[in-house]
């Protein structure tokens, strides 16, 4: 692994904009006139401590221009409720979207930052009156308000749960509509989809997905290509990401370049034979 003086800055990621769009995506800035392919999800789109995130990859294997959209703990409503970002990925010749976690959306329960989705904003009326014993003004991000709500009640949290789950699905639905174009939808995690999904540790991205979830997606998708990183890329453990000793830990929760890696090798044929023919 490589290590800088604490506070430093391992890597440039050489942050740029695309039209109107607040978002900071990492650069450098691609010129979009021609045909790309576009790169919607988190943080591993986005390849926080990653030199080369699977999209440059996917690039060098291929051939085709890789626009990375990537944004850190996206959820789908940074992306949602940003036309600019709509109309550049709806221009590409296909469209790679990450499957995002479900906790990081504003729902019944609750509503998040719309840019910084992992932000906890507000506790609805809803949550309020089923949660009488908690204080929502200590939270700040969703998987910490997650956590506290099982160990309260196990009973009361499987309805936030099912909440998340259902407003996971029409919110996606929503979103892939609004592309027009080839659409892959990319599972990329340490684990393959599951018959449940009750975790909202980051061990447990997409946490809240489930297997089911996903094949309710099937009719607006070309393709799901299914990433789940190797045992073996998962020993690496952090080896080869380049990070401060600051973010030493926030490193470790996430895959490494060997999982990028393998990404990039299932997701280029698909690309390839989708764009080309």
């Amino acid at each position: 692994m490589a290590y800088e003086k604490l506070g430093g800055m391992p890597l440039d990621y050489r942050p740029c904009r695309y039209g109107k769009s607040k978002l900071l995506f990492r650069g450098p800035r691609r010129d979009l006139s021609g045909q790309y392919v576009a790169f919607l999800g988190g943080t591993e789109t986005y390849g926080k401590f990653i030199s080369r995130p699977y999209p440059a990859l996917v690039e060098a294997r291929t051939g085709l221009k890789c626009v990375n959209l990537g944004w850190p703990n996206a959820g789908i409503d940074v992306f949602l409720h940003d036309p600019d970002v709509l109309s550049l990925a709806a221009r590409a010749q296909v469209v790679v979207l990450q499957v995002l976690p479900a906790q990081n959306m504003s729902n019944r329960f609750y509503s998040v930052h719309p840019r910084r989705n992992d932000r906890f904003v507000e506790a609805s009326p809803l949550l309020r009156s089923a949660y009488r014993e908690v204080d929502f003004t200590e939270f700040h991000f969703t998987r910490h308000i997650l956590h506290r709500l099982r160990s309260v009640s196990e009973e009361r949290f499987a309805l936030v749960r099912a909440e998340l789950q259902i407003a996971w699905i029409a919110r996606m639905k929503l979103l892939l509509n609004q592309f027009g174009i080839p659409v892959v939808l990319l599972w990329l995690s340490s684990h393959r989809p599951g018959e449940s999904a009750d975790q909202p540790h980051v061990s447990d991205d997409p946490a809240f997905v489930t297997a089911a979830m996903l094949e309710a997606l099937r009719p607006y998708v070309v393709q799901l290509v299914d990433a789940t990183a190797s045992p073996g890329t998962q020993e690496d453990g952090t080896r080869g990401m380049v990070f401060s000793q600051f973010d030493a830990a926030a490193a470790a929760e996430l895959l490494g370049p060997a999982a990028h890696t393998e990404a990039a090798e299932r997701l280029a044929p698909v690309i390839r034979d989708l764009v080309m023919g």
